[in-house]
């Protein structure tokens, strides 16, 4: 059963979002980041684990009920509710994280651990961007990989949350 969503977030903030992702630790861990830095996260079905994954709770520690998580039924319906610009994060990706320019709005994608993003999703992107690695590396971790491309397009669009 998919949960409805509990609401969108503003079209002036990013957002995260999965397909397919096969590790719940993975997941609870971006719901964690989702949580802290007030940025929503998209999980499109099928995912490779039950949602409630113990090793999800584990990632998301008591922050879980703090995350706003939307999941969809397929990518037909993830693309539905698709606020802005769809940017792909892909180690084969031709454009730079440091050479990428993100906008309000931008939701940004990333594919199971496992596969990576198909080519379906990768030719539906706005933008591909890759993370720069040394030669000879296949990929990171997927929720760093997130961190990382968040952390960059939260900096060029000022969205870092305010500090009291």
């Amino acid at each position: 059963m998919v949960a409805s969503p509990t609401r969108l977030s503003s079209p002036a903030t990013l957002r995260l979002a999965l397909l397919a992702p096969d590790i719940a630790g993975n997941v609870g861990t971006l719901m964690r980041l989702g949580a802290c830095l007030g940025v929503a996260l998209d999980l499109i079905e099928p995912l490779g684990f039950p949602f409630s994954d113990k090793k999800l709770a584990r990632a998301g520690l008591d922050y879980a009920d703090l995350a706003q998580v939307t999941r969809h039924a397929d990518w037909a319906a993830f693309l539905a509710r698709l606020p802005g610009r769809l940017i792909a994060i892909e180690t084969d990706a031709p454009t730079r994280l440091d050479a990428a320019a993100f906008l309000p709005g931008d939701t940004l994608l990333l594919g199971a651990e496992s596969s990576g993003l198909p080519d379906w999703a990768l030719t539906r992107a706005d933008l591909a961007v890759r993370l720069p690695m040394l030669p000879g590396r296949r990929s990171l971790n997927v929720a760093i990989a997130a961190a990382m491309a968040l952390g960059e397009a939260l900096r060029q669009i000022e969205g870092w949350p305010a500090e009291p």
